[in-house]
């Protein structure tokens, strides 16, 4: 499949009607997910996910750096592949999360490096403590989507995140405080 990218959208945007305001993407809560790895007693890594999470793109062809993403899901969504460690991760001694208690990340810039390639800073929120972080973004493709027949995108996104700053901490350093992220979604053009 031919990658469409940042520039190539700016040149199709350019050749069609000026647009007014970002458009409005979904993310396809199917098709999106975190996956997060870390390090446990030098043994092993240990893999994580959060599926099924909620959120939207506000994409500005003509500008990308004027794009936003908000991406809200329950800490509870976690699946670790074992109950007892979700659980362990549930306890006092990490999140002690509630059935309620949300994960959220709103964007409050976007840097285009490349043509389909960007780092987008944003408000993480996360056991209640909320820091500013950096996802190192790629547009996979652009286009209609060949099934539902509209506008789709995709993205993939990296960071590090290091868990004391957010409170859950818990057997640092034996087990590693910096916890790898990837990022990937699928977002529908909203109706």
């Amino acid at each position: 499949m031919i990658r469409t990218t940042f520039a190539t959208a700016i040149l199709m945007a350019a050749a069609a009607p000026a647009v007014a305001a970002p458009e409005t993407y979904v993310l396809d809560a199917s098709h999106s997910q975190i996956v997060f790895s870390y390090d446990h007693l030098g043994y092993s890594t240990s893999h994580g996910m959060f599926s099924g999470f909620e959120g939207e793109i506000a994409f500005d062809q003509e500008d990308p750096a004027a794009s936003s993403v908000s991406v809200s899901f329950p800490v509870r969504s976690m699946m670790t592949g074992w109950e007892a460690r979700f659980e362990h991760f549930m306890s006092g001694e990490f999140f002690g999360a509630d059935s309620d208690e949300m994960v959220t990340f709103t964007s409050t810039g976007i840097e285009v490096t490349g043509d389909n390639t960007a780092l987008i800073t944003g408000d993480l929120t996360l056991n209640g403590v909320t820091k500013s972080v950096v996802l190192d973004t790629v547009l996979n493709q652009a286009g209609d989507h060949p099934m539902a027949q509209k506008p789709w995108a995709g993205f993939t996104a990296t960071t590090t995140l290091v868990r004391s700053e957010f409170d859950v901490g818990a057997f640092a350093p034996y087990v590693s405080d910096e916890v790898s992220v990837v990022i990937s979604v699928e977002a529908m053009k909203a109706e």
